[in-house]
């Protein structure tokens, strides 16, 4: 069943977000308020893609100085993905640091993505370290997601995996987490079509309503550690590297499968196989979205891509028929659920996230209280 979507279509004649996104706003001249954002709030305030190597080299400066005598001078997360795969070779070849990459198991990965980070690892001559979640644990969250019918589905891979990588950095008194996620392929992603990863409270209550065994081991982040603990007490810094270098997510591919041996697994975060299944399937399928049209409309605000080779991909299906298949049968034998229970959920109405307790008020409160601060500065 498709969520509902607006009687009226309009696409944007900037990017190709449209009224999928059921936020979605238009100005007179037919731009959606995702191209407005980014041309108000990111691009040279968050976002150096032409002008930030001098910004950066002053930020590798201090890591450097500040891991002087350490045997490591930061840290990186490694999922065997382009953008995490890319951003190890600019940290050690083109940056020179000396990063522990950490990797977090949680159950899903594709031999794609195991081949990819052994290839990084051994190319780069860095140390890995592999946090390997409960399986019996992640898999009961999941299924528990999955009955509660929300759009959010990666949320119990996500949040564990920024759960351990900051608790980790911390216990090693490693100062600077370095991270792939960028607004060349991620400036556009509209809230309406999921939900903060790092909600604990959402997480809990999603659980408690649909699963079936206690999370013991399954690591859990709060508000408060997120937001207070960790940068302010722990002085952890998260840093952001490719978003101030002109990154470019195809020639990326390109220079690593050169360089480092790396292979290409397809759309954007689908080096875990459940990802592959819930964006390509579950969330089109349920929620009447697909997640490319984000990904490819960022690539247009880049200038990686034309709005015309944006529309082009989006042409290209999804799954292939036996494809689908393959990756049906392995959800339901990974989830350990039975065939019926599994078309009946995905039969069923989708749920907003809002029908579980949260604390998202907290981060309205705390960006409200950003913007503020960044209001007085300027």
């Amino acid at each position: 069943m498709n969520a509902p979507v607006r009687s009226h279509y309009q696409i944007c004649v900037r990017c190709i977000m449209d009224t999928t996104d059921p936020d979605i706003s238009f100005d007179a001249g037919g731009v959606c308020n995702h191209c407005r954002r980014v041309d108000e709030e990111l691009v040279g305030k968050k976002w150096f893609p032409d002008n930030g190597r001098e910004k950066l080299d002053a930020i590798v400066a201090r890591i450097k100085k500040d891991g002087a005598g350490k045997e490591y001078d930061c840290v990186i997360g490694l999922s065997g993905g382009v953008d995490s795969s890319y951003l190890a070779y600019v940290v050690v070849r083109d940056l020179g640091l000396r990063p522990l990459a950490i990797h977090v198991d949680a159950g899903w990965n594709s031999e794609i993505a195991v081949h990819n980070i052994e290839q990084i690892v051994r190319k780069l001559d860095i140390d890995l370290y592999t946090e390997v979640v409960d399986w019996e644990e992640v898999q009961d969250l999941q299924r528990a997601y999955f009955r509660a019918g929300v759009a959010n589905q990666d949320v119990p891979q996500d949040h564990v995996f920024f759960s351990a990588l900051y608790e980790i950095t911390v216990k090693k008194k490693i100062g600077y987490f370095l991270s792939g996620g960028n607004f060349a392929t991620e400036s556009i992603l509209p809230s309406a079509w999921g939900y903060n990863a790092v909600d604990s409270t959402n997480l809990n209550a999603i659980h408690k309503a649909f699963g079936e065994r206690p999370l013991r081991s399954y690591k859990r982040m709060s508000f408060l550690q997120n937001y207070f603990l960790f940068p302010y007490v722990h002085r952890l810094k998260r840093i952001r590297p490719l978003n101030y270098l002109p990154y470019e997510r195809d020639a990326a591919i390109a220079f690593i499968e050169k360089e480092l041996g790396w292979r290409n697994y397809g759309d954007k975060h689908h080096e875990s196989r459940w990802t592959r299944w819930f964006q390509a399937h579950y969330l089109p399928t349920k929620f009447g979205f697909d997640k490319r049209r984000a990904h490819l409309s960022s690539m247009v605000m880049a200038g990686e891509i034309t709005r015309d080779e944006a529309l082009r991909r989006m042409e290209q299906p999804l799954y292939a028929p036996e494809d689908l298949k393959i990756d049906e049968d392995f959800v339901i034998k990974k989830l350990n659920i039975s065939e019926n229970e599994f078309r009946s959920i995905m039969a069923s109405p989708p749920r907003h996230y809002s029908d579980f307790k949260n604390d998202e008020w907290f981060y309205n409160l705390k960006n409200k209280i950003r913007e503020i601060v960044q209001k007085v500065k300027s």
